[in-house]
């Protein structure tokens, strides 16, 4: 196989998503190579992608390769197969499903704490992939798209470099400027952690907790959820946003191009912030007036009062009701871990998730 483009690991719906808006949007010729073990689904997504670039007339070829990414050294090979300038990581082995799933201990445990529960599932592929790019020493740019805004700060505490992530902010700020309540072309820029999402997938009337902070035109928005009353999310995840919200970002990334918008995760950085891609480099594109202490500090809150935190010295912790759901069950887990033990925690948490769904 020669060398692509963009790399895709994952055959699931948001891998699909990726694919799919590639071939209908791709202005400049781009080679995608989409990995995973489902063989059939593999063929699948490569002959719907190809003729989706043909029925749109875009320059996109894709080809697929067939690979289980938990196998030992398994991203080391598939990096040396595929020779990929961008990797877009969106295999997991937690379903993103499970926000909208009940009737057990671990939908519950989910729903009360947090999703910041599942945080060790989503790094296990992606910290052996960044591991996998660090090795290599090539120049790649890494996506996660495995929750990025908790996610991407364990792999850069691993010494990992990450670019960022797809979705949760990038949702919130697209839906914001597509919404009734800003013009076409108003300048729109959002500062969202992905626990500021869950009050738009209820009615109007019914929401409640904390917003995301939004400027439209560089004014600050004063009532979020008035000013966007018009917008509804679907109780499901949103991936026909999200997956489709960093296509221009990595199709950008591909050609060398610049790029202007909203992701999670930027550089490890905890939840959502406006940024800019340019030669390469992603920085912050903060609000007047907001500094990037500012701006980082108001997203680390969110997992300090409750979900994941990761320190300087590598120390993971869990925090608030997700900590307390987790003392019930396993104390021993509800201490945190060192970032260096991630695989044998990923082990134990497993067992847990197993044993709780067999719960009422």
């Amino acid at each position: 196989m020669t060398a692509c483009d963009i790399l895709v690991s994952g055959t699931g719906g948001f891998a699909a998503r990726i694919a799919f808006d590639i071939a209908a949007t791709a202005q400049e010729p781009v080679n995608v190579v989409i990995a995973g073990r489902n063989r059939s689904r593999l063929d699948w997504l490569r002959t719907a992608a190809n003729a989706r670039a043909a029925i749109f007339g875009r320059p996109a070829r894709f080809g697929s390769f067939a690979i289980d990414l938990l196998e030992p050294d398994a991203a080391p090979r598939l990096l040396a197969a595929t020779q990929p300038r961008v990797v877009v990581q969106a295999a997991s082995i937690q379903t993103s499903q499970v926000i909208a799933q009940s009737g057990n201990a671990w939908t519950r445990l989910v729903a009360e704490g947090g999703l910041s529960a599942t945080a060790v599932f989503q790094a296990l592929i992606s910290s052996r992939v960044a591991a996998a790019i660090t090795r290599a020493g090539t120049p790649t740019a890494f996506v996660n798209c495995g929750f990025p805004d908790v996610v991407n700060g364990m792999i850069t505490a691993q010494g990992h470099a990450v670019a960022c992530g797809m979705g949760n902010i990038a949702i919130l700020s697209n839906v914001f400027a597509g919404s009734a309540g800003v013009r076409p072309d108003a300048a729109v820029k959002v500062l969202a952690h992905y626990q500021t999402i869950a009050a738009w997938r209820r009615p109007p009337a019914e929401r409640t907790g904390p917003t995301p902070r939004v400027w439209v035109d560089g004014a600050e928005v004063d009532d979020v959820f008035a000013r966007f009353a018009d917008v509804q999310l679907t109780p499901e995840p949103a991936i026909e946003i999200s997956g489709a919200s960093g296509v221009p970002m990595m199709l950008a990334m591909a050609s060398g191009g610049d790029w202007r918008g909203h992701v999670p995760g930027p550089n490890g950085l905890p939840g959502g912030y406006p940024v800019v891609l340019s030669a390469g480099k992603m920085t912050l594109d903060l609000p007047p007036g907001v500094s990037a202490d500012e701006a980082v500090a108001w997203n680390r809150a969110f997992e300090e009062r409750n979900g994941l935190t990761v320190e300087a010295d590598g120390k993971v912790a869990y925090t608030g009701r997700l900590r307390e759901g987790l003392a019930a069950h396993d104390a021993k887990l509800a201490e945190g871990f060192h970032i260096d033990d991630l695989e044998a925690v990923c082990t134990k948490m497993l067992a847990l998730r197993d044993r709780l769904m067999t719960l009422p």
